[in-house]
């Protein structure tokens, strides 16, 4: 078996589903409830599609030192992609928190130059739990500078992070003497994008949003074989349904998302680590 490094990758899950709207003021605060369903999803190992029905719950907000981000998703994996024991499809938790200190907050005067409005330090946090076979206990660790691009309206924001990542693998194979149930993976490098630009279309109001991370490789894995180099991207294209249908904005929105992955999870060839899945995407912003 090759395919050891099951949980999802740094900016993990939805970093940027809320809406570039909610960036009006220094204290800005959104809060949202997405759900997204495809049934092309893939895991490493796995020969077939998985169709995954996945609840999110997500906050952002200014302060004076800068902004903070949280998210929860909760998947809900089919039959193809089983919980320990069988009977019913797994269920993952992944939990992502990162924090900017914006230079222009700290000190009252943006750090603005050629295309680029201020930066940043971000730092955070990512934990994940599944109850697959596998079982991980995913805890990772990120630090590094954001540059903050001007655009006439939303954000684009660029960061290069330092990154760590400890886990556990409860496959019996990774408890042969020699393997690893518990690993500290080597330091790596991310690369990541993340943006959320409104625009109109005749009288459509719509959102282009979404995140690409590239990750380096991260050492060697349970079986002490080499990881990859890994590419996520997750972007949505998103129709303000309550601001057409009753006049309300930044409440409703609606549309299609692609996802992109590319050695998923560090593994380096085989079955099911490259994704190309359409979805469907809803978010009730509170």
């Amino acid at each position: 078996m090759r395919y050891l490094i099951a949980v999802p990758s740094l900016i993990s899950i939805s970093l940027v589903t809320f809406a570039p709207s909610a960036f009006a003021g220094p204290t800005f605060s959104d809060t949202l409830i997405g759900y997204r369903y495809s049934a092309h999803y893939t895991e490493p190992g796995k020969p077939n599609d998985v169709a995954k029905n996945i609840l999110q719950v997500t906050h952002v907000s200014g302060y004076k030192l800068g902004q903070n981000f949280i998210n929860l998703d909760v998947f809900k994996s089919d039959h193809s992609d089983p919980a320990k024991g069988g009977g019913t499809g797994a269920t993952e938790a992944y939990v992502t928190y990162r924090n900017q200190f914006q230079y222009g907050k700290i000190f009252d005067k943006p750090l603005a130059f050629g295309p680029v409005k201020d930066v940043a330090l971000t730092a955070g946090f990512d934990y994940n739990t599944k109850n697959n076979e596998f079982g991980p206990n995913k805890r990772l660790l990120v630090v590094g500078p954001t540059i903050k691009f001007a655009l006439p309206s939303g954000f684009l924001d660029a960061s290069v992070l330092y990154a760590r990542e400890w886990n556990h693998c409860g496959l019996a194979v990774c408890s042969k003497p020699g393997n690893h149930t518990d690993l500290a993976f080597d330091p790596f490098y991310q690369f990541n994008l993340t943006w959320g630009v409104p625009f109109t279309a005749g009288a459509l109001p719509l959102k282009f949003q979404g995140y690409y991370t590239l990750s380096g490789k991260k050492g060697d894995d349970y079986q002490n074989r080499p990881t990859g180099v890994e590419q996520l991207m997750r972007t949505s294209l998103m129709l303000d349904v309550g601001q057409l249908g009753w006049g309300e904005k930044n409440v409703l929105w609606i549309g299609p998302g692609f996802e992109y992955w590319r050695n998923k999870f560090g593994n380096d060839g085989g079955k099911g680590v490259d994704t190309n899945a359409l979805s469907i995407n809803v978010e009730w912003h509170l």
